[in-house]
């Protein structure tokens, strides 16, 4: 395997680290050194083990460039980021979920690989892996390792209920991911039950943190604070500051990516928070999102006009811009408002709540 990443991101070069926040910008010459050195089974350059010196304390000098350093090509493409649900199926059935369904179903394994090769060609290096819970795809450990030997840095989105099963702590210890976002239900089993609707999945939790945490796995908590866990948040805080390296916390529950307002239930009023002020998103330009049937949207959210990346290929991938920018027009009611300059919602999300016939405190100014 390799030890550090040399890929191009956007306009950009970059070397990276799996399991590392850190990154060295360069220059597309000294990138282009490093295809050459690759295809040559030379060593590694000396400014580079320098670098990765300097960056990592890791030590490069004198070291073969084909068992130390992945050099990815430039695509023609060049988006650097996806996300890929690799299965809508999941172990709890949260009351505040966005997604319509949860059925568990998707492509095969071969189909898998051909999908995951199209990310890599697409110049995708930040591939974030989330479901439904991945963790209980069957293929989720093979789609980690096929993703992973291809030099992506990956993030998986989970509920941490697998977290403890020796076969992923094993893939996550060897194979380091740069991030695992676990979500935060509660600090009870009374609360965090009741909104998962699952019993036992705080004690599934709490075994897979632990384990997590034993095995030396970083990971993330994102504290979803809702009307069953409200009155728990300092708990919820002390838990992630026990376990985590980092927490967030998100309380403005949003409808089912179709419009359902299902979701909006779980809502907790006392805790909405005013986002920032929307000023634009590059979705469906420098990243896109895949369903579990390779169908490529321009994020999770807005999800019109799927291109099928199985049938047509990265060359569907070409007419991804102008199907988010024509989901980004304001309509619906949208259109002409005077407080758009200070808008805090995007419009696929605007979309969604207004089909949801959300309170206009949730997401609108004009309330």
């Amino acid at each position: 395997m390799f030890d550090i990443v040399a890929s191009p991101q956007h306009q950009k070069f970059v070397v990276v680290r799996p399991g590392s926040r850190k990154a060295v910008q360069i220059p597309s010459a000294m990138h282009k050194e490093l295809v050459e050195a690759a295809e040559e089974r030379r060593l590694v350059p000396q400014w580079l083990a320098a670098a990765a010196g300097q960056a990592w304390d890791l030590d490069l000098h004198g070291r073969p460039m084909g068992d130390t350093v992945l050099v990815r090509p430039l695509t023609r493409l060049n988006y650097g980021r996806a996300t890929w649900e690799i299965n809508k199926g999941c172990n709890f059935n949260c009351e505040h979920c966005y997604l319509p369904e949860r059925k568990f179903e998707g492509l095969c394994w071969e189909d898998r690989q051909r999908l995951i090769a199209m990310l890599r060609d697409a110049g995708v290096l930040w591939l974030q892996i989330t479901g439904g819970e991945p963790t209980i795809d069957p293929d989720f450990l093979r789609a980690y390792r096929e993703a992973y030997s291809m030099g992506m840095l990956i993030e998986i989105l989970t509920n941490g209920s697998r977290l403890y099963r020796p076969e992923v702590l094993d893939a996550l210890t060897s194979m380091p991911p740069h991030k695992v976002t676990v979500s935060l239900y509660g600090a009870s089993a009374d609360s965090f039950d009741s909104l998962t609707r699952k019993r036992g999945a705080f004690r599934l939790l709490m075994k897979g943190l632990t384990a997590a945490k034993a095995a030396g796995v970083r990971v993330e908590l994102t504290l979803i604070v809702t009307r069953h866990n409200a009155h728990e948040l300092e708990a919820m805080r002390a838990l992630a500051q026990e376990y985590a390296v980092a927490f967030t916390e998100f309380a403005n529950i949003s409808p089912t990516y179709d419009g359902g307002a299902e979701p909006l239930s779980a809502q907790s009023p006392d805790f909405l928070h005013q986002s920032s002020v929307f000023k634009g998103c590059p979705a469906g330009h420098t990243f896109f999102h895949v369903d579990p049937h390779g169908f490529a949207t321009m994020c999770k959210v807005g999800r019109e006009n799927p291109i099928s990346l199985m049938a047509e290929g990265l060359d569907g991938l070409l007419r991804l811009p102008a199907i988010a920018d024509a989901q980004m027009l304001r309509t619906g009611g949208c259109n002409g408002c005077q407080l758009s300059a200070t808008c805090r919602v995007c419009r696929p999300m605007a979309k969604a709540y207004q089909e949801a016939k959300a309170p206009l405190n949730h997401y609108c100014q004009h309330a």
